[in-house]
């Protein structure tokens, strides 16, 4: 997909990758909101998303103005599992049906590419949204299992080629 995903009446987004030392106060508050907003809200899950991992990951999100559409962390090798992993992976329900979601896993992709040369990725993914993450050459690695009430799976990714 060349240039950025319009979102209706948002105009061309703003996508940002940057470490946490990077993030201003108010883009921190707005990323967590929005992870608030789907994670617990939406999915009326209550579990601790603050789980102590921000400080080191990448924080790769698409804006338009001061809100945040799109959001993923992407996190160093033997953080969350052995290798890189891209996690909290959301869009905002304003921009869902828009492509928004696609373009961001392949700049996630593209960004642990970059940062982390020739590894593999590992995700633990909704179980519902397997489908989504196959089609960007994950393969499930696990049998379901529950993660804060929700069956999930672990998917690998082998290494690119760059």
């Amino acid at each position: 997909m060349t240039g950025y995903p319009e979102v209706a009446k948002t105009g061309p987004l703003d996508w940002r990758v940057e470490r946490y030392e990077e993030l201003s106060l108010d883009r921190l508050y707005a990323i967590l909101a929005a992870r608030v907003a789907v994670f617990v809200v939406e999915q009326d899950c209550p579990y601790q998303d603050l789980d102590g991992l921000d400080d080191c990951g990448l924080h790769l999100s698409a804006w338009s103005g001061e809100t945040v559409l799109a959001y993923a962390r992407l996190l160093p090798p033997g953080k969350r599992f052995a290798e890189p992993s891209i996690g909290r992976v959301l869009t905002a329900q304003a921009a869902r049906g828009t492509g928004l979601g696609r373009e961001l896993m392949r700049r996630s992709i593209d960004t642990a590419a970059r940062e982390f040369p020739r590894r593999a990725l590992r995700i633990s993914a909704q179980q519902y949204l397997e489908r989504f993450y196959t089609d960007f050459g994950f393969e499930t690695v696990s049998e379901p299992y529950p993660e804060d009430g929700i069956p999930h799976v672990e998917m690998y990714r082998a290494p690119s080629e760059q």
